[in-house]
């Protein structure tokens, strides 16, 4: 008859298994994640946002907005990027992003030539950040280092998207509780508010600012009368700034002249405390540079599947 196992050493193990599950769940992103394991992405990535932001320099907005759209919801997992199906309706249906969000054309090439150099190892995440990030540099503004090692959700919520996603009619309390449900400063919230420096938007998120709001410039407003009429071509575009495809300080300096495109970009320079930061980051361009780039980091590590958690998605807009 075999001699039972001591309780001391079923505990120990018991410690151990639970020790190793646990370092499975909680894996840190680093920066050399796929140094041995797919030591071409960064490269294969550049390539594919390069050759569509050239082509299309609106694309660079796209893809960071895509970024913002996808971490503000549940984390930074790829969950934005999920097709509806028959049984199943996720965020890109969502209010915020229905008609609007775009990019995955994109993300879509550069995982097919992801999966032909290294099958199964990188995340649909991951990709979305690096091409942010790579989007950001072509239009002339910072780089930052990107921290590796997401993995892609199973799950998207259309709810939460449209629950979580600031709305562009926000007012200041609005964004600031917005932002600070996600753990950002005030100051972290304009700072990233200014990746409205590139790209455009369409007449149905600011007619109400150019027909109503009083702290517009009037000539402004005009101008973006003429592309948006009152009762429809909701879908067509105006830039955010002065400068829509270059990266740069620009947005702070048209909402001092009260040329915020979007009730929520004028709302950050309106007579509160807010106006101070903007008039920092519209003198100092490299103060802007500097606190943006802190942010986006923080930014694209919330709530990160790591480890043994979510999966890495053959086909971006499925789950295997």
């Amino acid at each position: 008859m075999m001699n039972p196992i001591p309780s001391s050493m079923y505990n120990v193990a018991l410690i151990l298994l639970f020790s190793f599950l646990l370092g499975m769940s909680s894996a840190k992103l680093s920066e050399n994640f796929y140094k041995k394991s797919c030591p071409k992405v960064l490269s294969i990535i550049k390539s594919g946002v390069r050759y569509a932001v050239l082509a299309e320099p609106r694309m660079g907005a796209s893809l960071l907005r895509l970024l913002f759209h996808d971490c503000f919801v549940n984390g930074c997992d790829a969950s934005i990027l999920l097709d509806d199906t028959v049984n199943f309706i996720g965020e890109k249906s969502a209010a915020p992003n229905k008609g609007s969000i775009r990019g995955f054309d994109v993300i879509d090439k550069i995982k097919t030539q992801v999966e032909k150099s290294c099958p199964g190892v990188v995340s649909c995440a991951d990709i979305l950040t690096i091409a942010s990030r790579d989007s950001v540099i072509l239009l002339g503004g910072p780089s930052w280092k990107v921290l590796l090692g997401r993995r892609d959700s199973t799950t998207a919520s259309f709810s939460d998207a449209n629950r979580d996603l600031p709305a562009p009619a926000f007012n200041l309390s609005q964004l600031i509780s917005s932002f600070s449900n996600k753990g950002f400063s005030v100051r972290e919230m304009v700072a990233l508010s200014g990746a409205h420096t590139i790209g455009l938007a369409r007449c149905v998120s600011f007619r109400d600012r150019i027909y109503n709001d009083t702290n517009i410039n009037a000539s402004f407003a005009r101008s973006l009368q003429a592309i948006c009429p009152r009762s429809k071509d909701d879908n067509n575009l105006a830039p955010l700034d002065s400068t829509p495809k270059t990266f740069d300080n620009g947005y702070f300096k048209n909402l001092l002249s009260q040329k915020g495109l979007l009730h929520s970009d004028q709302a950050l320079f309106n007579g509160s405390f807010t106006d101070s930061i903007v008039n920092t980051y519209s003198a100092n361009p490299s103060t802007f540079a500097s606190d943006f780039t802190k942010a986006i980091v923080k930014m694209s590590t919330l709530s990160p599947l790591t480890g043994s958690n979510g999966q890495i998605r053959k086909n971006c807009r499925k789950i295997n």
